[in-house]
């Protein structure tokens, strides 16, 4: 598919991102936010699965991991962080259809996950330890309470396997926090992320519409209609 007017490859962020796994450097702020990590919360969206402290750090982490810039929306405002706690809530998320016997080995990357917590476990795991560790290191503050460039040397930190965190591999835990984001970010509304479309819309993605086939081979124009999400609704 070609690609759109507003090229998420014209942003240095949001090519890294689209590329893979890597951290997103700060574009911009959400409006409104200040230098520390007080983001606001994901519409009015009242968290089932996450504990309070746990909602702050992850709200504070998805604006870390895609900010808000001049391309396209930030992972908050689009509802990433209700998409993971509804998804924490299914059996994949739980382990229920996940083999979870031993052995548990340090095995290479090609092999997958083979540590005893289901995703859920993970996330909450790593968030507890990544406090613990900015209590410890930042005078009592949590990773919510701190700067911009602070939140995001340490997930940098973790995405390397660099920060030394009880209990969970500060690698893996980061790995499964960016693929929830990820997912969360470009899914179907009815799951609570990419809301109003706005990831689509940014990516020219047409969405669940029926047919675009005559689109397929175009590479030297935007497809000309807006993203259509599985409940019918226009972008």
């Amino acid at each position: 598919m070609s690609k759109p007017p507003s090229d998420p490859a014209a942003s240095p962020s949001r090519r890294r991102f689209f590329k893979g796994l890597t951290l997103l450097p700060v574009a911009a702020a959400l409006p409104g936010c200040g230098g520390s990590g007080d983001v606001a919360p994901a519409r009015d969206y009242v968290p089932t699965f996450f504990n309070a402290a746990e909602w702050t750090f992850l709200v504070a982490a998805c604006d870390r991991l895609i900010p808000h810039d001049e391309i396209g929306p930030g992972a908050v405002e689009s509802g990433v962080p209700e998409f993971i706690d509804r998804h924490m809530q299914t059996p994949y998320a739980s382990g229920a259809i996940w083999y979870m016997q031993g052995p548990y080995l340090e095995a290479p990357p090609e092999f997958g996950y083979q540590g005893r917590l289901p995703l859920r476990d993970i996330l909450r795991v790593g968030m507890a330890a990544t406090d613990a560790h900015c209590r410890q290191a930042f005078e009592g503050r949590t990773f919510a309470q701190l700067e911009h460039a602070q939140q995001e040397a340490l997930l940098t930190a973790a995405q390397d396997g660099k920060l030394e965190l009880d209990d969970i591999s500060s690698k893996v835990f980061f790995a499964n926090l960016l693929a929830e984001v990820k997912n969360g970010y470009f899914s179907d509304p009815v799951h609570g992320g990419n809301k109003d479309m706005g990831a689509w819309k940014m990516i020219g993605y047409p969405g669940m519409r029926a047919d675009y086939i005559d689109w397929v081979t175009v590479r030297d124009r935007p497809y000309p209609l807006p993203p259509v999400d599985l409940s019918g609704r226009r972008g």
